[in-house]
């Protein structure tokens, strides 16, 4: 299997922040499932947010080179 780059772009959306708080990750996984299930992990644990309270706007996979 081939490691590819994938972009994740979202928000969160927790009632203690005053407005929804956008992300934009590169993160490096074999499929885009996997790609998900590390920014659901990654920012899931950052701002202490539960997966429902992430909002995932756009997957794209990145150009090599």
């Amino acid at each position: 299997m081939s490691v590819r780059q994938f972009r994740v772009r979202g928000e969160v959306n927790k009632r203690t922040f005053f407005e929804p708080l956008t992300f934009n990750k590169v993160v490096s996984a074999s499929k885009e499932e996997h790609a998900l299930e590390k920014v659901y992990a990654d920012v899931g644990s950052r701002h202490r947010a539960k997966r429902r309270e992430i909002t995932i706007i756009s997957v794209e996979e990145q150009a090599e080179g």
